[in-house]
């Protein structure tokens, strides 16, 4: 079988993109791994599939992450599949609103940007005494579409990122489905830098939509920092990331930054 496929990145978390809006495609897990392969495949942190929506939204999303396995969201991701089904309609939309296994998600577009609004966060837990590895941590929790663990740290550079990472991913206190992890270094009242571990990836990546916005929000809690929040990820860019405060927690959770085309071509599987 030989597949059209585009290349995306938002802020260095890059994507296999494909048309599926005929559902003519349907994939296996090994299939979707070996096309997130860098060595054999393409090479993706995940496989974003555009398709026909279920429950009156505009289209469906649905994301993979590179060892093929399907997750609810992924932020950078929707940015891209924001910007790739503007793409397949001539860039004419301003605005567009998916289904996701995490909820509705919207993105609108800035010229080469995109903010989209996130689905409703929950399940905000602070200050748990973790052990790593031998390691104490303080760790806190939110699930942002899915689950993150959030750790603040003095050294972001020095820190061990794919064993303290690993570590919180198959922690028995994020059993069964585990967690993604993220380290947090706050350079200014508004701004933080962060470094996350996927799961799904099982390493560490050059950004992640959802661990800037749980970051960002673990940030507000502990600070007290007005919205939005600058995030500044391990691939470089400055994502912002905006909310309202509720007495139930957060609404209109906004994450805004790149979505870039990198290239488009075949393969056959």
């Amino acid at each position: 079988m030989t597949l059209n496929f585009t290349k995306m990145n938002g802020a260095g978390n890059d994507f296999v993109m494909l048309d599926n809006r005929d559902l003519s495609l349907s994939l296996t897990h090994n299939q979707i791994a070996s096309l997130c392969d860098r060595h054999r495949g393409i090479g993706a942190d995940g496989l974003l599939l555009v398709e026909p929506a279920q429950q009156g939204a505009d289209f469906r999303m649905r994301y993979y992450n590179a060892d093929g396995g399907e997750a609810e969201m992924c932020g950078n991701g929707a940015r891209c599949f924001g910007r790739f089904v503007n793409h397949l309609h001539g860039d004419r939309l301003n605005r567009v609103v998916f289904e996701t296994l995490a909820g509705l998600i919207s993105a609108e577009f800035v010229g080469d940007r995109v903010r989209i609004n996130m689905s409703t966060p929950h399940g905000m837990l602070l200050n748990q005494t973790l052990d790593v590895g031998g390691t104490a941590l303080r760790v806190h929790s939110i699930n942002t579409g899915v689950p993150h663990a959030v750790v603040f740290v003095d050294d972001l550079e020095g820190t061990e990122v794919r064993k303290l990472g690993a570590g919180l991913r198959y922690h028995d206190a994020f059993k069964p489905k585990g967690t993604n992890a993220n380290f947090v270094k706050a350079l200014s009242p508004s701004c933080i830098a962060i470094r996350t571990y996927e799961r799904g990836v099982e390493d560490e990546t050059l950004a992640c939509g959802t661990g800037m916005v749980a970051c960002a929000l673990v940030h507000h809690q502990l600070s007290g920092t007005a919205s939005p929040i600058q995030v500044q990820v391990k691939g470089g860019d400055i994502l912002a990331v905006g909310f309202d405060v509720v007495s139930s927690g957060y609404e209109n959770v906004t994450l805004f930054g790149p979505a870039d085309f990198v290239f488009t071509g075949q393969v056959t599987i």
